[in-house]
């Protein structure tokens, strides 16, 4: 449209938003007409995978703010390039929460708005800021005291109640399940799968949480377990993330990792208690505690038997030698209580007839003595006898007179407390279940009684029971 022609408002010249859209174009179009490096953070990804195209949204951060933000595109073709030179030198595909240092034209699009349009990725920039942001973690933890919590922690005897985290289809699980029940001992082990995505950005959310259900029943288990397999290198940066890694250092079991992660040692494998390379080789070591406790247990066994065969044999050759003593010490031993004994023979029938003489004498005396005190005793007796039975004739004889007045009215109050006798005077007896019922307690409405009168019964039921 001429200036001429150019709609006006208040003398001023109105644009179309057309217009001031180009405008923008050709000025950023002349301000950048070549690509620049441009270094930011990764805060959304965006890759459609139908289409191929990704659009980032980059930020620069500066503490917990972001200073700048812009929107990028990378289309599909060089997205893909893109992103395999940076599996290839990083060991992870491109994802969120990572710097990077790209090549990038800035377009202003009259329909889109300004975008970066990169080109390409520098992976050695992104694999620098990994290495100081792993750096960072390390020195973080040791700051925080808990690196080594993890590993000094006391291995159980027998580790045999293990919580797995892993997939259940994955080989790794399937190689640790097989190697750890296929042992040649035989010995016994019990697990429980945990399922968990192992790799990439959900791999953090995902372990750790699993790694949270277990120590709430921490008591059931002797350690944990981390195995996976059947996959390479890529997506595992998510185990030098710090969350994990302090999840693994700080929790109260022993942690066993076999993630496959051959060609770096991961923070989470440094904090673990135990690390190997994989699953296979986790469930060895897990058979190896077994193995070496039953080496100690044989050791043992052999120790004792060894000693025992020892003391066997020393207490056999006390016992020979105590024989062979008391074979030559016997008879002299016997020969002198044989005439230690018949000294004491000869003694003895001395000493009898002395002792016979003098008890004679002094029998003959008692016997005399008892017979006087023999007849006193018994006339003093039979006078006592006789008065103690004129005694009881006359008591039995009140006695019986007593009873049979007692009797008399004992009949009276049986006959007058009969239960014939006390309904005719207008009691009655209520019954419930064949129990008398006394007082209200136990009885609920609906229950039934039976009230028994002099003559006949009568049946009612409770309507209210008032305790």
């Amino acid at each position: 449209m001429m200036d001429s022609q150019r709609e006006t408002f208040q003398g001023k010249p109105v644009f179309t938003l057309s217009e001031i859209a180009m405008s923008l174009h050709r000025v950023v179009e002349r301000t950048y007409p070549q690509p620049y490096f441009i270094k930011a953070e990764i805060l959304k990804l965006n890759y459609y995978p139908h289409s191929g195209h990704c659009y980032p949204e980059l930020v620069e951060k500066e503490g917990n703010g972001i200073k700048a933000e812009m929107r990028a595109i990378i289309w599909s073709d060089s997205y893909k390039r893109i992103n395999e030179r940076f599996v290839q030198i990083t060991g992870s595909p491109l994802k969120e929460n990572i710097g990077i240092l790209c090549l990038a034209t800035i377009e202003f699009s009259p329909k889109h708005g300004l975008a970066l349009h990169i080109q390409d990725i520098e992976p050695t920039y992104t694999l620098g800021e990994m290495v100081k942001n792993r750096n960072a973690v390390i020195a973080r933890l040791k700051k925080e005291g808990v690196f080594t919590k993890n590993k000094n922690l006391p291995m159980p005897t027998l580790p045999k109640r293990i919580a797995v985290i892993s997939v259940e289809t994955s080989k790794g699980f399937s190689d640790f399940i097989t190697t750890l029940n296929g042992n040649k001992s035989e010995y016994r082990f019990e697990t429980e799968l945990f399922p968990s995505i192992l790799q990439g950005d959900k791999a953090v959310v995902g372990i750790t949480g699993r790694l949270s259900e277990i120590e709430m029943r921490q008591n059931e288990f002797d350690v944990v377990v981390i195995v996976r397999g059947g996959g390479g290198d890529v997506g595992l940066s998510c185990y030098d993330e710090y969350e994990m890694a302090y999840k693994v250092a700080t929790f109260p079991l022993p942690v066993f990792t076999g993630i496959g992660h051959s060609t770096n040692l991961s923070i989470t494998d440094m904090v673990a208690h135990t690390y190997n390379i994989t699953p296979t080789d986790v469930a060895f070591a897990l058979i190896g505690y077994f193995t070496a406790f039953d080496e100690k247990v044989q050791e043992a066994f052999n120790a004792i038997a060894k000693r025992a065969q020892e003391i066997f044999a020393d207490q056999k050759q006390q016992l020979l030698e105590f024989d062979a003593s008391c074979r030559i010490a016997a008879p002299k031993i016997l020969s002198g209580h044989r005439q230690q004994l018949g000294q004491f023979a000869q003694l003895v029938a001395l000493k009898s007839k002395e002792l016979l003489l003098i008890q004679g004498n002094a029998l003959d005396q008692s016997w005399a003595d008892v017979m006087r005190l023999y007849a006193e005793r018994v006339s003093f007796e039979r006078g006592q006898v006789q008065e103690v039975a004129r005694q009881l004739e006359a008591e039995a004889s009140r006695m019986l007179v007593r009873q049979q007045e007692l009797v008399t009215t004992m009949e009276d109050k049986v006959r007058i407390l009969h239960p014939d006798n006390i309904l005719k005077r207008g009691f009655s007896i209520t019954r419930h279940n064949g129990k008398a019922v006394t007082n209200t307690k136990g009885l609920k409405k609906g229950d039934e009684l039976v009230t028994q009168l002099y003559k006949g019964e009568v049946t009612s039921v409770v309507s209210d029971a008032k305790q």
